[in-house]
């Protein structure tokens, strides 16, 4: 029995960036919430790259916007520049990239936490989950003192018995000097959580004074382009650079020359790596044909000579970091002022927990970000934004918040946890989304907000800006159908390029020919007083309509199997007809529909056809 306990109704542990916004989820639905952190320093810490969205990752942090989260208004706040990535490709796969300043980021996160009601942040080490009659029940600290709560989100981060890894040096602690947590790791497996081991590593930040800028590719910002949130007012996205470069066969030869001399090949580090994000010396290595990689130079801070190295993670030694960046045009002066390191650290098995971010072994215990085995910040605010809110709607005896892989990116990325696992860092991507043709970054408030908002997290005013949003959509639809007399469009549509059309023609099959919406709007005066965000939503949903049905019917479809529940508790053996594996792995996953169990790995569509059967028969 835990007495003489502080009492809150909510704790999460870890204020990187899947706490915080699991922290503000809470408070913000009504709920006495505890932020612990290791450090009062690195709440909301960008411990890698100072940056905020890129492939994928911007479309989650438009949906944790959508739902009321906090990371894409912070960004937007103390951005440096903003960058709208692959363009080439369809919209459907545009994503926002931001530079940000990471310690103006630290500060404005760290205010918010610090001025939201009924959010309370202390600094201090949790070495133990406190548990009563199979359910979470608070947590202890370091020096003896226990907090009591019915919710506990555990948002651990890289900090899980974190080894920093350069060259033959191995520290116990975590990123940027901060403190390990060492003890907890004992708690979490004698709950029943087997621990593994992951590796994900840094690049060095180098002196902007000891950098030849003229000899890199300028990288510049977009102003002509939508910030994170809609309700962001004069966001500047163009004040600082980041420059790209190349490394060259003076610098392979560097590192071939030293490679064992990597605690990554010397075999000092254990954990497995993220293959999507590896460092220089895996490039040269698995691509030896390449003559060069790029990399960036991207500013840490406004304020701050520090110049992130992004493209060259290394746990080379310090020596061999400094000749192979000298080894690089520009870079033959340069000053390192903090070496590149790995970082090793203990996270869980993502595969048992519930879609809900819930454990399995115990109940009213969550799980978020890093400590789940992903990599990345807008993963681990995902997570963290799911995780608040779900533990805020059982406290209020709600039915949960759970995304489908047709909802949101968000949905992809807890389902892929929960339901496949990760044997690497996980790292969302557009090629995971089978529906991303209607999970464009730029539909995430149509698809997302209406759903934050019966959850108790989205303001008035940002479900105001929804219903305006709406309307304009709804009253530029009215001008599709509307048909222009061929002589009447032909002066305009010849100012714009386009053919003059042989007989009446409509605004939406110009849509579909291909003639862009703002010309329509400014030369056959339609869509007129409507916002550029409508605007775009009708000339996107016209031009692809054929293609949006049909994935609109595969996700139907998809739902219907998500529809069909599996109980959380069934013994599998005793399905006749089921293969071994099968069973083995629906035992081991529990999953909670047909459509759930028939996207786990080692489960065949037969399966799925004898489970349909089974328990319809039931």
């Amino acid at each position: 029995m835990i007495s003489d306990a502080e009492t809150y109704d909510a704790i999460v542990v870890g204020a990187g960036h899947a706490g915080c916004e699991a922290a503000l989820a809470l408070a913000r639905t009504g709920f006495r919430t505890l932020l612990l952190s290791l450090s009062l320093d690195a709440v909301a810490w960008l411990a890698c790259n100072p940056s905020v969205g890129g492939t994928a990752k911007g479309h989650l942090v438009r949906e944790v916007d959508a739902l009321g989260g906090q990371m894409g208004v912070s960004a937007d706040k103390t951005l440096l520049q903003l960058r709208m990535l692959n363009r080439s490709g369809g919209p459907a796969v545009w994503s926002l990239r931001a530079q940000v300043d990471k310690f103006r980021y630290h500060a404005e996160m760290k205010r918010v936490i610090e001025n939201t009601p009924n959010l309370y942040l202390k600094q201090a080490e949790v070495i133990r989950i406190l548990t009563e009659d199979g359910r979470a029940a608070g947590v202890e600290t370091s020096m003896g003192v226990t907090y009591r709560a019915r919710a506990v989100a555990l948002c651990l981060g890289v900090y899980l018995k974190s080894k920093i890894l350069i060259g033959d040096k191995v520290e116990e602690r975590g990123p940027n000097g901060f403190f390990a947590a060492n003890r907890l790791s004992a708690s979490l497996a004698g709950l029943g959580f087997p621990l593994r081991r992951f590796k994900t590593g840094t690049p060095a930040r180098v002196d902007a004074r000891s950098i030849d800028f003229s000899q890199f590719e300028l990288q510049p910002g977009e102003d002509d382009i939508y910030s994170f949130c809609p309700l962001s007012k004069n966001v500047k996205k163009t004040k600082l650079p980041c420059h790209l470069g190349y490394t060259n066969a003076r610098t392979h030869a560097i590192i071939q020359a030293n490679i064992r001399r990597s605690a990554m090949y010397s075999g000092n580090i254990k954990g497995t790596g993220a293959r999507y994000c590896p460092s220089i010396e895996d490039k040269i290595t698995r691509f030896a044909d390449k003559e060069r990689h790029q990399f960036f130079l991207e500013p840490e801070g406004a304020d701050t000579n520090e110049i992130y190295v992004q493209g060259i993670s290394t746990s080379l030694p310090p020596d061999v970091q400094l000749a192979l960046l000298r080894s690089i045009k520009g870079l033959e002066r340069v000053e390192v002022m903090r070496d590149a390191y790995a970082i090793e650290y203990d996270c869980i098995d993502s595969r048992q927990l519930y879609p809900t971010l819930e454990s399995k072994p115990v109940k009213g215990l969550y799980f978020a970000g890093q400590i789940n085995g992903t990599s990345g910040y807008e993963e681990a605010a995902a997570q963290g934004l799911i995780a608040g809110l779900n533990a805020s709607l059982a406290l209020r005896d709600k039915p949960p918040l759970i995304l489908s892989r047709s909802d949101a990116y968000i949905g992809v990325l807890v389902d892929d946890l929960v339901t496949r696992g990760t044997n690497e860092p996980y790292r969302m991507m557009t090629g995971r989304a089978e529906y991303r043709l209607t999970l464009r970054q730029d539909n995430a408030d149509l698809r997302l907000t209406e759903r934050g908002r019966a959850c108790g997290l989205v303001t008035p005013k940002r479900y105001k800006y929804l219903q305006a949003l709406q309307r304009d959509i709804e009253r530029g639809k009215a001008d599709l159908n509307k048909i222009f007399n061929p002589k009447t469009a032909a002066p305009p549509l010849a100012a714009i390029g386009e053919p003059a059309p042989a007989t009446g023609i409509t605004a939406d099959q110009l849509l579909k020919r291909g003639v862009p919406a703002r010309d329509l709007r400014d030369k056959l005066r339609i869509f007129q007083n409507i916002s550029e965000a409508a605007l775009f939503q009708i000339e996107f949903d016209s031009r692809y309509e054929g293609y949006i049905k049909r994935q609109e019917g595969a996700a139907e479809e998809a739902r219907e199997l998500e529809e069909l529940p599996l109980p959380a508790d069934f013994d599998y053996q005793t399905i006749k007809g089921l293969r071994i594996e099968a069973r083995q792995k629906l035992n081991a996953v529990r999953p909670l529909s047909i459509g759930q169990a028939g996207r786990i790995s080692g489960v065949t569509p037969a399966d799925v056809a004898v489970l349909i059967f089974a328990f319809k028969r039931k």
